[in-house]
């Protein structure tokens, strides 16, 4: 994630180690990745992703060479992506290569996260769904009613990342009116009672970013008669996503239904972001 590269270059900065950000400053045509990202290179690592493939080679070489003879002046690069790269993006880049320092990190801006979620449930999809969580720019209130009802690792065994916020809480439902407008909300608990009051709650809000519940075609279309009683109208209703994660993903295990899950909210986050880039994988 850029997130994390920028939090390893902070991190860096404060051990003095030794490094150099390229980022691209200026991307033309088809190419991999956007002006803006960057990469922090030191003698022995690498961390985040100007877009692999060649490019990405001929740019660590560049780098590792400046702090092996500490040539460290900044300076810039143009690379087109055809032939000559063995790249078939047909686009040009333009990469800066400077030291690590209070100046570099100064114009480096914190990425906004690429949504903020309120999930419900910390069963075992809730778990699955989280550790996905984990390898992307998000942020994500986890809320769960039941004592000790939190995995204490990622699936991997890993620690939670900050991104991820464990809250045990009474009234799940009240939580709801807490989270930021534009906020996903995800709704996946062990009582369906709880879910529909929640699902309510969210669906009432009129700046819900994403409203989805876990279950069946029955458990919308009685959550759907529900929720009409209680006065809502059907274009409110009809917000909800029930069942969630994108169609054409087979497979009732956990790990597979947060895949199919964590694809759709991305699919609403890109939505709601019509600047952003569109996936593109190496060229």
């Amino acid at each position: 994630m850029d997130r994390d590269t920028r939090l390893a270059a902070m991190h860096w900065l404060e051990q003095r180690v030794p490094a150099v950000v390229v980022e691209i400053v200026e991307a033309r045509g088809s190419a991999p990745r956007g002006a803006g990202t960057r990469m922090l290179v030191s003698a022995v690592q690498a961390i985040g992703s100007i877009g692999g493939g060649h490019l990405e080679w001929k740019a660590l070489a560049a780098a590792k060479a400046m702090l092996s003879t500490r040539a460290l002046a900044p300076r810039r690069e143009r690379y087109p992506l055809g032939p000559a790269l063995g790249q078939c993006c047909g686009g040009v880049v333009e990469l800066e290569f400077s030291p690590l320092d209070d100046s570099a990190l100064l114009r480096w801006p914190e990425s906004p996260p690429l949504m903020h979620l309120q999930m419900h449930g910390a069963g075992h999809v809730g778990h699955a769904i989280a550790t996905l969580l984990t390898t992307l720019d998000v942020r994500c209130d986890w809320i769960d009613e039941r004592d000790d009802a939190f995995p204490p690792t990622t699936a991997l065994g890993t620690p939670w990342p900050d991104g991820v916020r464990r809250r045990e809480v009474d009234g799940a439902e009240g939580e709801v009116a807490l989270a930021p407008a534009g906020a996903f909300f995800l709704v996946l608990t062990h009582d369906h009672a709880l879910d529909l009051r929640i699902a309510e709650a969210a669906l009432r809000r009129d700046d819900a970013g994403f409203v989805g519940v876990i279950g069946s075609k029955s458990k919308r279309e009685r959550f759907r008669h529900r929720l009409a009683q209680r006065g809502m109208d059907e274009p409110r209703i009809n917000r909800m996503q029930c069942p969630v994660g994108v169609a054409g993903i087979a497979g009732k295990q956990p790990e597979i239904i947060a895949l199919a899950v964590v694809a759709q909210l991305m699919q609403h986050a890109t939505a709601l972001s019509p600047d952003a880039p569109r996936l593109r994988t190496t060229a």
